[in-house]
Order: C-alpha cells, then sequence, then structure tokens
C-alpha cells in the first residue's frame, strides 16, 4: 500500500501529527514538498513575493532521500521531511546572502551553511527557499522596495509586518511547515501576529547567531515560526541541538499570569481588545490566575532610547564599510536608520549595555514570583499598505510597542493566535525570563489547548 497523499485544496498537516504517526501511515515528504511547491508557483498566490528564490530540485530531492529511509524504518528526527524555509539572511553554501537587499548582491557566496541552516539539513528537514523580509532585517512594518512586499494572507490590502514577512507568509498560507526567521525587535512575532501563526523568539544565544547577517549583534534572535506551539518547540529544539522536553502542564489551572504595565495595555483597536479580553476571560475560566503587575524595568524601556542606542551603534559599526561602497544601492528609509548610529557616542553605547545588563537582572528577579506575562502581541490589527506608505515611522512605532522591551531584556517570548474566524489576526504574547524558554513553550502549549477548547 503507498503512502498517503495529501489532496491538492487541504491544508498541511502539522508538526506534532506527522511525529505522531505511524511512518507507513504519514504523508511522503515528496508529497508535501510538492503541496508546498504548488502553493509557491501559483500565479494567483504571493509566492513570488514571498520567496525570492526557491530550490525545487534540491527540496525534491531531499524528499525522495527522507522517504528512502522512511521505508526502511529511519527517521533523522521528528522535522525529517518537513518542508521549511528560511529568511534570506542566512548563509547556504555556495549562494550569496542578500538579506533581501541590493547592496549585498556582490557579496562573495558564503563558504559554508549557518549552523541553524546546517542542523536543519542534518535533522533530515527540507529546506524549499530563501523568504522575502525587509532589507536588513531593519523593520518591522515589512516593506521591501527592492524585491517587493508579500500580502498579508488575511487581507491583501494589508502588510504582513516584518521583517520576517516572507516566513510568516510562507507558514500562512501553507507554502512551508515551518519557516526560520529573526527577531531584533519583534521581528518574528510581528508579522507572527498578523498574519495569524504562532512565532517564538527564543533567549538571544539558545540558537546561534553565525551565519546570519546582523543588525543588532546584542539583541538579534533566531527562532521558528509555524502552526502550532509544538510545531515551533519541535523546530526550536533541532536549531538549539536540544532534546524536546515533555510536556509537564496539561492544564493552565494555577497557572500565574502577570498582566503588564498599562501602557503595553492601553491604545489596543477594537478587534485585538475584544481578542485580548476574551481570551484572558477563558483562562480565567480555565484556572489561571491573572493579575495586574507592574515591572519598573519596563517603564524604564517605554521611550525605546536605550534599544535605539544598542541597535544603531551597532547595526552602523557592521554597515558603516558598505554603505561607503554602495551606499547609493540602500533604499533611503532604511538608509536613513542605520546612519542614525553614527552620531551616538561610544560612551553613551556602553552605558546602554550596562544598564541593559542590570534591567535583564532586575528583571529575572521580578519574574520569579510569575510563571509568565500576557499581553496583546501587537496593539493593532495589521496596518493597510496606504497607512504604512502615509506614515511608517508612526505604524513602526506601534507594530514595536510591545514586542522591542523583550529583547533589551533578553527575555523569550512566544505568540500565539487567538482572532476569532472571518476577523483579522490578532496575537497572544506570552513572555518568561531569559533562559526559560522550554518552561515558556510548556506554558504556551497549555494555553494554546484551553483556547481551543
Amino acid at each position: 500500500m503507498g503512502t498517503p497523499s495529501i489532496p491538492p485544496d487541504s491544508s498541511l498537516p502539522l508538526i506534532e501529527s506527522l511525529a505522531r504517526t505511524e511512518s507507513a501511515l504519514r504523508p511522503a515528504s515528496r508529497d508535501l514538498v510538492e503541496h508546498c511547491l504548488v502553493r509557491i508557483s501559483d500565479p494567483n498566490g504571493e509566492g513570488a513575493r514571498t520567496f525570492l528564490s526557491v530550490w525545487e530540485d534540491a527540496a525534491r530531492t531531499a524528499a525522495d532521500a527522507v522517504d528512502a529511509f522512511s521505508r526502511v524504518g529511519y527517521s533523522a528526527s521528528a522535522i525529517a521531511g518537513v518542508p521549511i524555509s528560511i529568511k534570506d539572511l542566512l548563509d547556504v553554501k555556495g549562494e550569496v546572502t542578500r538579506a533581501a537587499a541590493r547592496p549585498l548582491d556582490d557579496a562573495p557566496p558564503a563558504p559554508q551553511d549557518a549552523p541553524v541552516v546546517r542542523r536543519l539539513r542534518a535533522a533530515g528537514a527540507v529546506l524549499l527557499g530563501r523568504t522575502n523580509m525587509t532589507p536588513f532585517a531593519y523593520s518591522v512594518v515589512g516593506l521591501n522596495g527592492h524585491f517587493g512586499t508579500p500580502a498579508n494572507p488575511a487581507d491583501p490590502a494589508r502588510t504582513p509586518g516584518g521583517s520576517s514577512s516572507g516566513a510568516a507568509v510562507s507558514v500562512a498560507t501553507g507554502m512551508a511547515m515551518a519557516a526560520i526567521g529573526s527577531d531584533t525587535v519583534g521581528s518574528i512575532r510581528v508579522p507572527a501576529a498578523l498574519c495569524g501563526v504562532v512565532g517564538m523568539k527564543p533567549t538571544q544565544r539558545r540558537v546561534p547567531l553565525a551565519g546570519a547577517v546582523p543588525l543588532s549583534a546584542s539583541l538579534d534572535s533566531i527562532g521558528p515560526l509555524a502552526r502550532s506551539v509544538e510545531d515551533c518547540a519541535r523546530v526550536l529544539a533541532v536549531l538549539a541541538e536540544e532534546a524536546l522536553p515533555p510536556w509537564r502542564r496539561t492544564r493552565t489551572e494555577g497557572l500565574r499570569l502577570a498582566l503588564p504595565n498599562r501602557p503595553l495595555l492601553d491604545g489596543l483597536d477594537a478587534t485585538v481588545a475584544r481578542a485580548f479580553g476574551r481570551a484572558c476571560h477563558r483562562l480565567s475560566e480555565a484556572g489561571a490566575h491573572l493579575r495586574e503587575r507592574h515591572f519598573c524595568e519596563l517603564d524604564e524601556l517605554a521611550d525605546g532610547q536605550l534599544m535605539r542606542t544598542i541597535q544603531s551603534v551597532e547595526a552602523y559599526t557592521w554597515h558603516e564599510p558598505l554603505l561607503a561602497r554602495r551606499g547609493g544601492d540602500y533604499e533611503p528609509r532604511i538608509r536613513t536608520r542605520i546612519e542614525r548610529g553614527r552620531d551616538i557616542r561610544s560612551a553613551d553605547y556602553a552605558r546602554a549595555l550596562q544598564r541593559r545588563a542590570a534591567l535583564i537582572a532586575s528583571f529575572a528577579g521580578e519574574m520569579s514570583e510569575v510563571d509568565a506575562l500576557i499581553l496583546p502581541t501587537v496593539p493593532v490589527v495589521a496596518p493597510t499598505f496606504a497607512e504604512c506608505e502615509a506614515d511608517e515611522d508612526s505604524v513602526r512605532t506601534r507594530l514595536l510597542r510591545n514586542t522591542a522591551s523583550f529583547n533589551v531584556l533578553d527575555a523569550c517570548a512566544v505568540t500565539l493566535p487567538i482572532h476569532e474566524p472571518g476577523n483579522l489576526p490578532v496575537g497572544l504574547m506570552l513572555v518568561a525570563q531569559s533562559g526559560r524558554d522550554w518552561d515558556l513553550l510548556d506554558i504556551a502549549h497549555a494555553v494554546e489547548d484551553a483556547l481551543r477548547t
């Protein structure tokens, strides 16, 4: 009997369901890959703007190899045979890493795969191609004037968010079962929330940053996007080269969730406010304890100055030689942001790093009394492209308001969709202190289950 196939009009299975299915009953990896390639090549879809390159032949070859091993009872990992997209800032041996930006067109090909790419291959994942992004990852709005911007799957008049725009769209539209993105001030969580998928920003050093074009060496994280918390966890385990711990929580009863400082809960648009209020009510009914709690660290970070100082200096330091050589090829809005770092004094940067270290320590102490923070990932639904073009700075400020502080605090954070069917996507964010990634995923898994029932 042959392996089950996927009807062309159906959704891809979850990675978690494949992991629990006997190998003889799973769809072949080749079928999963062909399903994704059909979606990518659909002339009426967003594939041409979502992917900057597609490795059709290599993906088919890799899928066939996984299927051959599966027939003799061998599987490299829980994600073996799973089609995954990678953000365009990751090195792939023999290819130019452009970070979706023209100034890197003439960069030398990468001499080796980035560690995360190498780990995915070793686990048997099938890499589909490179996804579009904001040039150099420098904006959560998601616009790319060079290669185009993929439309939001929920409404083509709206942005998908960024900078991991293509990553989120690839998962939301069935062009990939999971995606690898990066997050400096929200670049995984914002597009995941606006496109209605799950995304995780891990503790920064949990996943190696080598082989990735940096935006801010102190704030960057690499992490997964997928359609469920468990799918993200399974991919993260591969990226981090760690064993996936068993789920400990089966219910949210007794879970201590902190509602943070009011500015992060104020100014929500009506759709977000309704979805978040409904989610909090359902979690309370399921036995979770939701309490308002004030965090002085979030007060200090609210104006974004500390984040901007660190990000601007580190971005300009990396870009300075490239600006001298290819400055005219930068998108003007991206170049303007990068050049802000030129005038920041080294003493101010050093003080910012020292203050950041103190805030990370104090935040960890405050978080010892709760299990996680709970808040909307983004205070608004996806803005329209017209809104973005009219006032991109204002849109960007709104989109990153709830996410950026947690990069400065080196927290781990997960966003999961909580919107009602037919409404624009809304994300709920759960946050834990640095190093508690697996605890946070355990909490998020229980929350996801409670909100599904």
